[in-house]
């Protein structure tokens, strides 16, 4: 067997901004900890995620409604991604009876995902009832469900059979009720015991020789808190978005506005290349990622983010910035390139602000979405098909005109080419309102 020590190095390490965890308390981030799930050889295989206030919280908020379950969920897989947050392995997230059809679910691909169920009030065979059919719905949907020792009672027997997990607290557990419970389940060849709140060497050991199969609890590690600095979109640009993915417009259409707004389509492309939206390809423009989407899946998105955006939100200087270099650099490329090539130059312009925009090293805010190897060249290093624009954009900006015209005449670009680009494209984001 492997020490807590040696369990806790193969967890997955939170990438961009979990050190700031201890800095950072305010609006502008969200937080949410995670503690590990093991197997029998003490290898990860899930985090239960678990909502925080701030980042020195260790207890989550008293309050638990749809409100905060619909933040929570956006904010895991389009604030902080579900990479930073559990990778590979399984989300283990809490939900409430009374919103297991709530459209929230709609955002997330079930593949990975635990809905861990409370227990009825009262154990109210009504809400029992009711619950079930709805439960058995995700489960179709390929969710999978979670429930305490609670299920193994006599008044929801027709819960269990749905369940691949019983989560079993460890420290609550009556003595000598191990092998009943054992007798109890053993017919249920998919059902999980985890051993919860395990906090010594003996407590893992008991439930070890009971044949448990997966365990939690301070003896592996305590929750850790994952952060990410919010950059809100423009609540102006969401709402239209809204409106023209409900009238189902033009594809193009919705891709002028999402260029609009770099912190929108920032969270656009972090949330479809998520593990929990269940897609893992390479996004080349915001129309490929609407196409991929479809209206349905971005309404609910959007609708997600519309609830968890606050109403006085308003892009910055620096958005209007970084939108004006992505105009650039989509005017610069136009008539050399391929129109896929324009999009793509779009993408660089608007992304090469990242760093500034979230707080953190452009390295770090590029784990976080998946783009082609020529955008990444070009943002990283400047080089490829896109960098020697992008050296034009930023040479611009800072009025090195010398620079201008030595990367100009590498490209068989004009003086007068690039200024009139640079000019159009400051027009065209103070058209927006930027």
């Amino acid at each position: 067997m492997q020490t807590p020590a040696e369990s806790s190095a193969q967890s997955t390490s939170p990438s961009i901004v979990s050190e700031q965890a201890a800095v950072s308390n305010d609006d502008s981030y969200t937080y949410i900890a995670r503690q590990p799930i093991v197997d029998r050889q003490q290898h990860i295989t899930g985090y239960e995620l678990l909502s925080r206030a701030t980042a020195t919280s260790t207890e989550a908020p008293a309050t638990h409604t749809r409100a905060s379950d619909t933040a929570f969920l956006f904010n895991a897989l389009s604030n902080i991604s579900s990479e930073n947050l559990f990778g590979d392995k399984l989300a283990f997230i809490n939900v409430r009876l009374d919103d297991l059809s709530g459209e929230h679910f709609d955002i997330v691909h079930p593949e990975r995902i635990v809905l861990e169920l409370p227990r009825a009030t009262r154990d109210d065979a009504q809400l029992i009832a009711e619950a079930l059919p709805r439960m058995l719905a995700l489960r179709e949907r390929g969710f999978r469900l979670a429930a305490g020792t609670f299920a193994a009672t006599a008044p929801y027997a027709a819960w269990l059979p749905t369940l691949s997990f019983l989560e079993v607290d460890v420290q609550a557990l009556p003595v000598g009720v191990v092998p009943a419970l054992m007798r109890k389940v053993e017919h249920l060849r998919n059902l999980k015991l985890i051993a919860e709140k395990v906090e010594t060497v003996q407590a893992f050991r008991e439930f070890f020789d009971a044949g448990f199969h997966l365990f939690q609890g301070y003896y592996f590690a305590r929750p850790q808190t994952v952060s990410a600095k919010v950059f809100n979109p423009a609540y102006s640009t969401v709402l239209q978005l809204i409106n023209l993915v409900n009238k189902q417009a033009e594809i193009p259409r919705i891709e002028e506005v999402l260029k609009r707004d770099p912190a929108l389509s920032f969270k656009l492309l972090r949330y479809i290349n998520s593990s929990g939206f269940g897609l893992m390809s390479e996004i080349t423009s915001f129309r490929h990622a609407v196409m991929i989407l479809g209206y349905k899946k971005l309404f609910r998105w959007l609708v997600l983010l519309m609830a968890t955006t606050p109403g006085n939100s308003a892009a910055s200087a620096i958005a209007g910035n970084a939108i004006t270099r992505g105009r650039m650099m989509e005017l610069l490329v136009q008539g050399s390139l391929s129109a896929e090539d324009a999009d793509n130059a779009f993408v660089v312009g608007v992304f090469s602000m990242l760093d500034v925009m979230l707080g953190v090293p452009l390295d770090k805010a590029l784990e976080e979405i998946s783009l082609s190897e020529s955008i990444t060249m070009a943002l990283k290093r400047h080089h490829g098909t896109f960098g020697p624009y992008l050296q034009i954009v930023e040479a611009c900006e800072q009025q090195s005109w010398m620079d201008v015209d030595l990367h100009i005449s590498l490209l068989g670009l004009s003086r007068r080419r690039v200024t009139s680009s640079h000019l159009e494209a400051l027009a065209w984001s103070d058209s927006l309102g930027i």
